[in-house]
């Protein structure tokens, strides 16, 4: 068997394992770091996007609501209507940006459905191109980012802000 090292994966793995429930949330606290530095790409009164620090893709954003809280039910309406209205916004700006030709797009409500973070509600949206699958995950099991998320900010935190209504 060969052994793939990916050590980075072990902040993740940590974070995620030792934290307790609300503590050290990504999401509130990413006003806190600084848009660039928490990854965040956009901002509304009531939603955040960031991209994912462990992405699947180049542009695997996240968004999420700015109130704490992990039940899709209890947001209010209002809430609700701009997480998705930023959703649709993601959409487009990963489209116009990274030329995608799909995605991959949803989330997980508590611990028990896969959720790395489930005191904070999240979406989780994933561009996908044709033709993107290579040898390193069909024979090896091991996803190749062609992108830095340096890069990958760049790109997109730009293209949200002229994406924004008003």
């Amino acid at each position: 068997m060969e052994t793939l090292w990916a050590p980075w994966r072990m902040t993740y793995i940590e974070r995620v394992t030792t934290a307790a429930p609300g503590a050290d949330c990504i999401f509130c606290k990413a006003g806190e770091r600084g848009d660039r530095t928490a990854l965040v790409v956009h901002r509304t009164a009531h939603a955040i996007t960031m991209l994912n620090r462990f992405p699947y893709n180049p542009g695997h954003l996240m968004v999420a609501p700015q109130s704490h809280g992990g039940d899709l039910a209890a947001l209010d309406p209002g809430e609700l209507q701009e997480v998705v209205l930023e959703l649709q916004r993601a959409t487009r700006v990963l489209r116009d940006e990274l030329g995608c030709d799909g995605f991959n797009g949803g989330w997980n409500q508590g611990r028990v459905s896969g959720a790395g973070i489930d005191t904070h509600l999240h979406f989780h949206l994933v561009p996908r191109w044709s033709g993107d699958t290579n040898f390193m995950p069909v024979l090896a099991d091991v996803k190749v980012l062609p992108e830095h998320l340096d890069a990958t900010w760049e790109k997109l935190a730009p293209a949200f802000a002229a994406n924004s209504p008003g």
